[in-house]
């Protein structure tokens, strides 16, 4: 009978060990989660009271881009700006301003997210008075020189007032097309007192 019990010893000792190098080796291991900040959302340079200028190839100005702060996060390229203001500029039509609270710009600049009090505002010119256009959010899109909200946006020309909820802006055909919900009080221009 004493024999019988000895036998398992080997085995419960061979288990002990099989257990004690399957623990340590998940105590050693080292973690695959990386704590080297790489992956960290961190700015990597910050710029106070920025102004950029574009010009084209002829070296005639684009536009200018002023900003309180500018951040540029490298873990996805992207940069945060504080109170960006845009002034747009064109050899034929009149100059428009941009300006927000915030604002992202995307990684390859090719699509802007303006956040908190966006005002849109094209300079008057001789056949018509200025236009603001306001809405809490914008999403400008460079290339196609175009913008749309989901929204709601007020456009106030001279004495003429417009409310809606979306819109979509073309820069190239100066048109601003307001989606639903669209009210608003027009002013003719045949009907005001000439002073």
């Amino acid at each position: 009978m004493k024999q019988g019990n000895t036998a398992f010893l080997p085995l419960g000792i061979l288990l002990a060990l099989a257990a004690l190098t399957f623990w340590l080796r998940y105590a050693t291991e080292v973690p695959s989660d990386r704590h080297d900040g790489k992956k960290r959302h961190d700015p990597d340079y910050i710029v106070n009271d920025a102004i950029l200028h574009k010009l084209n190839t002829t070296g005639t100005l684009q536009y200018t881009l002023h900003a309180k702060e500018i951040r540029h996060y490298p873990d996805d390229d992207a940069t945060d700006l504080i109170q960006p203001r845009l002034l747009l500029l064109h050899p034929t039509r009149p100059p428009v301003t941009v300006s927000a609270n915030h604002g992202h710009l995307s990684s390859k600049g090719e699509r802007v997210d303006l956040l908190e009090k966006v005002e849109v505002r094209r300079a008057a010119n001789d056949k018509s008075g200025e236009l603001l256009v306001e809405s809490p959010d914008l999403t400008v899109l460079s290339d196609p020189e175009q913008a749309f909200t989901k929204s709601k946006v007020v456009i106030t020309q001279d004495n003429s007032v417009l409310r809606g909820v979306g819109m979509q802006v073309d820069n190239k055909l100066q048109t601003y097309l307001l989606e639903s919900q669209v009210t608003g009080e027009l002013e003719s221009r045949f009907g005001r007192k000439k002073k």
